[in-house]
């Protein structure tokens, strides 16, 4: 699926909400993320434990981005999958060791296929699917 370039802006400079359920809903924001040329959104995993649980029960996975000052907003809904090895977990290890000075690292990442995308900005447009 093919983003429009406000939703993919917005994706890139804006924090990201995941949500996952299972037996429990989890909702987390995610700071190591990036969007792919082709469309697919990927997130360090570093404290990722509920997450991924739910993910394994079910591979849903939707996520929640918002710019604060013009409340423009888009959800996107989608399925995932965690990989642990390859060069977007390389990727992510080093930004994440460097931020954390070796504290803490990247244990794999998420691979997100949207499936689809929703606006949540206020207006005319709320709930229409992109």
């Amino acid at each position: 699926m093919k983003m429009n370039e406000n939703v993919v802006k917005l994706l890139k400079t804006q924090m990201w909400y995941l949500a996952t359920y299972s037996d429990e809903p989890n909702a987390v924001p995610v700071a190591f993320k990036d969007v792919t040329e082709d469309g697919k959104l990927i997130v360090g995993d570093v404290f990722l434990e509920t997450t991924l649980r739910n993910i394994e029960a079910n591979g849903k996975i939707a996520v929640s981005v918002s710019n604060p000052e013009n409340l423009e907003g888009y959800q996107i809904k989608g399925t995932a999958r965690h990989i642990t090895e390859g060069p977007v977990v390389d990727t992510f290890k080093k930004m994440v060791e460097e931020m954390f000075e070796g504290a803490a690292t990247a244990k794999g990442a998420l691979v997100i296929t949207p499936e689809k995308v929703i606006v949540t900005t206020p207006g005319e447009d709320n709930k229409k699917e992109l």
